[in-house]
């Protein structure tokens, strides 16, 4: 799983597609209308890709989110222009839906096959890490390429690497379902879909946990404004996209970590959050390269929280539709990331930071329920 998502996320178009789109003639407004109907798709597809994933299979999910995003870049290289840059963005929130929920559950699902369950934390803290890391030979991949051959090579390359990942998920190990498992007739579809948002909105100790997980992986939104901070701190623009790999590198690291904070209790975990929310806070008082150093310290403890908050959602899901549980989180995620935007262009910063501290707050609370196993 590691090794999938390493790959999955090593696309050298992520740091070059909004230039792409500029270079093409697009404006200001069409960037952002592309940005909008990316956002729009993945919301619609998200829970039902995840009972997708519950009814036939989680790993064929990853398999066919690898060809869509492939075929999506694709479109990029070979009809540049909105239509094409929009049917791109379509088939990459496609791809994008039918991976959340689906990974997070292959994965639990399998430790669980061989009594390993306890150990989710500290594999997909790793996977977190790997995806985070990605980020690295991503902008080096992204530099050289474009040197070499412009946009199309980057972009046939990162056809490739996608079309690599999807190879890579075929050799995934996915434990057997059952009949129960995969609803077991014509209707089954339906019926693990309104089961799974059932268990979501039923359940107390799920819906506690997913909130948590909405409101604390809203916050992730933040990443978009690093180019931002790093330049309001003083860096020097050519060494931004340096500084950002800096923050990703503290990010993989806390990550990593997210098996050893299991242990903690809520009410610590809750600590560590608001903690990390100060600092961020506290960073834009401080100019390059202290601020700099700041931001990465909060963003590695931001990461722990944020995997040891879906491990805490994992524990608690109960039935088998665990994809479609986890993608009503990922709904949330999104849903919440929008409020992210509307908070920071009405107070900025110390607004975010303010309004988050109260989650922090709420965090223990939410995460105090006892798991159902």
């Amino acid at each position: 799983m590691v090794g999938w998502a390493l790959l999955a996320d090593s696309i050298p178009l992520y740091p070059l597609y909004a230039l792409l789109f500029a270079d093409t003639g697009l404006t200001d407004a069409e960037i952002s209308a592309l940005f909008a109907i990316w956002g729009a798709v993945g919301l619609a597809a998200e829970v039902p890709s995840g009972a997708l994933a519950d009814r036939y299979s989680r790993r064929s999910c990853l398999v066919v989110a690898g060809l869509l995003q492939a075929g999506g870049f694709a479109l990029w290289v070979t009809l540049p222009g909105f239509a094409g840059f929009a049917a791109g963005f379509v088939a990459w929130a496609l791809g994008g839906a039918l991976i959340s929920g689906a990974q997070e559950a292959l994965l639990y699902d399998g430790l669980a096959a061989v009594g390993a369950e306890e150990h989710y934390a500290r594999v997909q803290g790793r996977v977190v890490s790997a995806e985070l890391l990605s980020q690295v030979p991503a902008t080096l991949a992204a530099t050289a390429l474009y040197a070499l051959g412009g946009y199309p090579l980057v972009g046939w390359v990162s056809v490739g690497v996608a079309l690599g990942a999807s190879a890579f998920a075929t050799l995934l190990p996915e434990p057997a379902r059952t009949d129960a498992d995969d609803g077991g007739d014509g209707d089954g579809y339906v019926a693990t879909l309104v089961g799974g948002v059932r268990e979501a909105a039923a359940s107390r100790p799920v819906r506690t946990a997913l909130v948590a997980a909405a409101v604390v992986g809203g916050f992730d939104a933040v990443d978009e404004y690093f180019p931002l901070l790093a330049q309001d701190q003083g860096v020097p623009v050519e060494l931004v996209p340096s500084a950002m790999l800096v923050i990703a590198v503290a990010g993989a690291a806390g990550a990593a970590c997210g098996g050893v904070a299991m242990r903690l209790p809520p009410w610590a975990l809750g600590l560590v959050f608001g903690g990390s929310l100060v600092l961020f806070g506290g960073s834009g008082l401080l100019g390059y390269p202290a601020g700099l150093v700041v931001v990465a310290v909060f963003y590695g403890l931001y990461c722990l929280v944020l995997v040891v908050v879906d491990a805490r959602l994992q524990e608690r899901i109960d039935g088998s539709a665990r994809a479609t549980v986890t993608s009503v989180a990922g709904f949330g995620v999104e849903t919440v990331g929008l409020v992210f935007f509307g908070v920071w262009a009405a107070g900025g910063p110390a607004a975010i930071v303010g309004v988050w501290l109260l989650a922090a707050l709420a965090l223990p609370w939410w995460l105090r329920a006892r798991p159902l196993r």
